[in-house]
């Protein structure tokens, strides 16, 4: 382990001194509130904090931070899990399901696992889910089968928000580790795992934005209620600020836990960014964000720090122009102009479409070579993370999958060399 520079302020800190952040707001021109929310966040830094060695294959960190490339990496989202044979095979081995995985460190490490050891992708990203930080919460989420995740008792008004929510001031991290330890042992774990098996990538760390986790805590999903977390920022506005409050605290702390057990990486999923408006985006959801990378930045210069809004492309530009090295893009982002959108100095992370990896779909490995040349030449090979625009619906061919990861390297280094 290395240990990043001691955090510099205005005077020379203690161990565990509390220091009260309040960032500059990003306002939106078109902005109904005229106003964004101010997190006052109060918290207590270490005099330095620990993370990893670069990997052996650090392809991924180098396109992720500008540096030279010999070749495109790629991963994909949801990499592991549902397209795979083994992982079915492991689910029906052990009788468990998706969430019950998440309980048992050696589970979440097996299922790490099973993608990298099938496909040469340049990293492995924790298996886990973003409503972990929910029912570290108190949130109860459950799988009841055929139906996808739910929240069957979500916060079902304001008054639920100190009611049932801890306060902002107790997300440190002795509470990550006491609610979601299980967590980082499994990235301890995965670590230990990918030494053995000598596969030297690194490992992406995840959680939640703030404002998916809102948007699912008030009872919304992609299905139902999908107007829901806009009437909990339009009729309450000021529990909504709390409830963003505690939860960007929480990332951090999260986050900051992931990075200290071995994560080389963070993304951060904005899942939900379709499901609020502009201008509430702006007054809401982007100044938790902003928080997120200037206080992860802050502790860990070096790592890499990733950011999806999905269905909030909108949000791109003015996401480039805060502490996240990559900004990725959703189908909807014309490749033509995604450059000019978030400017030179940041890497792009996107946006194959994953039908194109679906064999009933008419898709073959001729096609799948033919559609990643074409993505790196409209994105271009360099500053450039090949992903998908959504993750892996389990339609997917493992052998389409393996194709699309092999012409990214190909077409990117035979373009780089010529």
């Amino acid at each position: 382990m290395k240990f990043t520079s001691p955090i510099l302020l205005t005077a020379i800190l203690t161990p565990a001194v509390a220091f009260v952040v309040k960032p500059q707001p990003c306002f939106s021109k078109t902005s109904q509130l005229n106003d964004a929310i101010s997190l006052d966040l109060d918290f207590e830094r270490k005099e330095a904090y620990a993370s990893s060695d670069r990997p052996e294959n650090d392809l991924m960190i180098r396109a992720a931070l500008g540096e030279q490339v010999e070749k495109t990496p790629t991963w994909l989202f949801r990499q592991a899990g549902r397209h795979l044979p083994e992982y079915k095979a492991y689910k029906e081995k052990t009788g468990r399901n998706f969430l019950e995985f998440l309980s048992f460190p050696e589970d979440v490490a097996e299922c790490t696992m099973q993608p990298i050891r099938r496909y040469e992708v340049d990293a492995a990203i924790l298996f886990s889910d973003i409503l972990v930080i929910a029912e570290a919460l108190d949130v109860e989420v459950t799988m009841p089968g055929g139906v996808g995740i739910q929240v069957p008792n979500p916060l079902g008004g304001p008054e639920d928000v100190e009611k049932r929510i801890a306060p902002t001031s107790e997300m440190t991290p002795a509470f990550v580790q006491k609610k979601l330890g299980h967590v980082i042992e499994s990235v301890k774990l995965i670590r230990k795992q990918m030494a053995e098996e000598d596969k030297n990538i690194p490992l992406i760390g995840f959680s939640a934005a703030p404002w998916t986790l809102l948007f699912y805590m008030v009872g919304g999903s992609s299905k139902k209620n999908t107007d829901i977390g806009m009437k909990w920022l339009k009729e309450h506005p000021e529990e909504s600020q709390r409830l963003l409050q505690t939860l960007t605290k929480l990332v951090v702390e999260y986050m900051s836990a992931q990075v200290e057990a071995g994560a080389h990486m963070l993304q951060v999923f904005e899942a939900m960014g379709m499901m609020i408006e502009e201008e509430f985006f702006y007054d809401f959801a982007m100044p938790c964000l902003q928080q997120i990378s200037e206080e992860l930045k802050l502790r860990f210069p070096d790592i890499p720090l990733m950011v999806f809004a999905r269905g909030a492309s909108f949000a791109n530009s003015k996401l480039s122009e805060l502490n996240y090295d990559v900004i990725t893009i959703d189908g909807s982002v014309p490749r033509s102009e995604a450059r000019s959108i978030v400017g030179e100095s940041k890497s792009l992370q996107g946006n194959y479409d994953p039908a194109e990896l679906i064999e009933s779909n008419g898709k073959t490995v001729e096609s799948v070579k033919e559609t990643a040349r074409v993505l790196l030449e409209e994105l271009g090979p360099n500053r450039l993370i090949a992903n998908l625009g959504e993750g892996l619906g389990g339609k997917e061919s493992p052998e389409l999958v393996d194709a699309f990861v092999s012409a990214i390297h190909e077409e990117s280094e035979k373009m780089m060399s010529s």
